[in-house]
């Protein structure tokens, strides 16, 4: 370290509540740097102490949580629904999970706003729709580049709250009643109940970007936690059908407020085969019975809005795209246990367009959407992989098929997954 960024290489869903789980044992800070409630981090804590396995589902608390030595930033670079934040805080306490003390929130971050929601929502019920969670992600990040964003540190000021409230309601109220015939916003009522949430969040809001500062100087471990994926990236992405934040390697610095001389090294996690939700294109999706029983085995359904995700098989060209964008040193491979009971595995090695092989990955939906992806067929190993403890005892197709992948992507695996518990992570030798 001092800073590594965990990153998801491909459109999201990879598997980085676990990786970054597992990494916190030797990290002090976990720092999230994008995203909102729209992002699920899934992580899955062993049997202990006559305790059950136990799964959670983290949405804005950095997925550090459950490791009681670290501490937990939520960057400015997060927007932060508030309803979603205190729901989460009272999970896990109820979990027994200490919050007090260990949960820092960025007095910079902006606001979720009930209007947010419902602009959201609104246009996912038009013609336009690109699949989002319906969370208010996108019209807050809207606010924010038209610098009419509310933010965390407005709470602290009643006159200036009133007055940014009143003005984005009175603006949006008019869209929506237009548009929509939705129902009035009370300028009140929302006042209130967001000085609440002040008061309950009070505790947990500072300066995290001098905090971090500071970590740095005292040689402090820090993991930045991504949200979404690379392909999901606003200015890098599958645009339109993006998300509304930088999920890039660049997106931790201008997110937590550290500096990229502060960046020791990027790890990209890379799910075995290829999953996206929402809508856009997605070259190497199968829809056929392989593609369900990727779903089933992996089940892969979406961890904040339970939407199947669609499955196809890896795509190598995306991941050469990604590792080149986020300068990605190291590969965390996820799920390789769901592909235990193929005879035979593809990965797409190149795409073709007009009958002509692409030399570069096509940054535009429409050409995105039109190429032929041209396989490599690996041979399956047809063996049970979840019980394994070692990378050394996987079967030798599989790590033939590592291997490979390694050098198709000219990058070296740091860790291999088997399974969602911690115990289930192999460490590449």
């Amino acid at each position: 370290m001092p800073v590594q960024i965990i990153l998801g290489a491909q459109w999201g869903d990879e598997g980085k509540g676990k990786i970054v789980d597992h990494l916190s044992e030797n990290a002090d800070i976990v720092a999230r740097y994008q995203g909102g409630a729209n992002a699920g981090h899934t992580v899955v804590l062993p049997p202990s102490k006559g305790k059950p396995e136990k799964e959670y589902v983290l949405h804005l608390i950095p997925s550090g949580i459950f490791h009681s030595h670290v501490i937990c930033v939520i960057g400015n670079g997060v927007v932060l629904d508030p309803v979603a934040l205190m729901t989460e805080i009272k999970q896990l306490k109820e979990a027994g999970i200490k919050i007090a003390g260990r949960l820092l929130i960025s007095h910079n971050a902006h606001l979720i706003m009930p209007y947010h929601k419902m602009l959201d929502a609104a246009r996912e019920r038009g013609e336009e729709k690109i699949g989002t969670t319906g969370r208010g992600i996108g019209p807050a990040y809207n606010d924010k580049y038209m610098r009419t964003g509310i933010r965390v540190v407005d709470l602290l000021n009643r006159d200036v709250l009133c007055k940014k409230l009143k003005r984005n309601i009175e603006a949006n109220n008019e869209i929506l009643n237009k548009l929509y015939n939705s129902q009035s916003l009370n300028v009140d009522e929302i006042i209130h109940e967001y000085q609440e949430f002040d008061r309950k969040l009070d505790e947990y809001i500072t300066d995290t970007s001098e905090y971090l500062s500071s970590a740095l100087k005292r040689k402090k471990r820090i993991l930045a936690e991504g949200a979404q994926g690379a392909l999901l990236d606003v200015d890098h992405g599958t645009y339109p059908f993006v998300t509304s934040s930088n999920p890039t390697s660049g997106g931790a610095c201008t997110g937590l407020g550290i500096p990229p001389t502060a960046v020791d090294s990027i790890v990209g996690i890379v799910k075995a085969y290829s999953t996206r939700v929402g809508n856009g294109p997605f070259p190497t999706e199968l829809k056929n019975e392989i593609g369900e029983h990727l779903r089933k085995t992996g089940g892969e359904y979406g961890a904040t809005t339970g939407r199947p995700r669609r499955c196809g098989w890896l795509d190598a060209v995306s991941l050469r795209y990604s590792i080149r964008v986020n300068g990605i040193q190291k590969i965390a491979l996820t799920k390789l246990d769901v592909l235990d009971g193929f005879t035979e595995i593809k990965v797409c090695t190149d795409f073709k367009f007009g009958g002509k092989k692409l030399h570069h990955y096509p940054t535009d939906a429409q050409t995105l959407d039109a190429v032929e992806p041209v396989y490599h067929i690996f041979k399956g190993w047809q063996t049970k992989t979840s019980d394994i403890k070692s990378f050394g005892k996987l079967p030798k197709e599989a790590k033939q098929y590592i291997e490979a992948l390694s050098k198709m992507l000219d990058t070296k695996f740091w860790m291999v997954s088997v399974g969602a518990r911690r115990d289930q992570t192999l460490m590449v030798r």
